[in-house]
Order: C-alpha cells, then structure tokens, then sequence
C-alpha cells in the first residue's frame, strides 16, 4: 500500500512540473515575460487611484443609504403612503 501512495504522490509532481515548465510558453507567457514589477511612483499612482475609487464608492453608498433610510420615509409620510 505504501508503495501505490508514493507512486501517486509522485505522479502529481510531475504533473505539477511539467505544468510549471508551460506556464512561459502558453497563452499568456508573453504577458508574464513583460510583467515587471512597477517602480515607487507608479506604484504610489496605482494606491492614491485606488484609494479614491475606494472612497467613491463609499460616499455613493453612503448617500444611497441616507436616501433610503431618511428622505424615502420623509416622502412617503408626506405622500400619506
């Protein structure tokens, strides 16, 4: 039994490697042979961009939740619904 469990633990490796050996040739290995890792102000860039999309989002929300929670009832209580 020992003997069937290593064969399998090595036949997943080497479908692991042989994966790994793939991974620059395919479809995408043009895009991983040009990714660089970026340099402090694009990375800087990227975050503050982020970091201002992020805080769209939340003001959005936010005033969706005020409409929702405030002025909805507001007219509707005016509305006689």
């Amino acid at each position: 039994m020992e003997k069937k469990i290593v064969d399998k633990a090595w036949d997943i490796q080497s479908s692991i490697e042989k994966k790994g050996e793939r991974l620059g040739k395919g479809k995408y290995g043009r895009v991983l042979k040009m990714a660089r890792n970026p340099d402090q102000e694009e990375y800087i860039k990227t975050s503050q961009i982020t970091a201002i999309g992020i805080l769209i989002v939340g003001v959005l929300g936010f005033f969706i939740f005020l409409l929702s929670s405030r002025v909805v009832p507001w007219i509707a209580d005016m509305l006689g619904i």
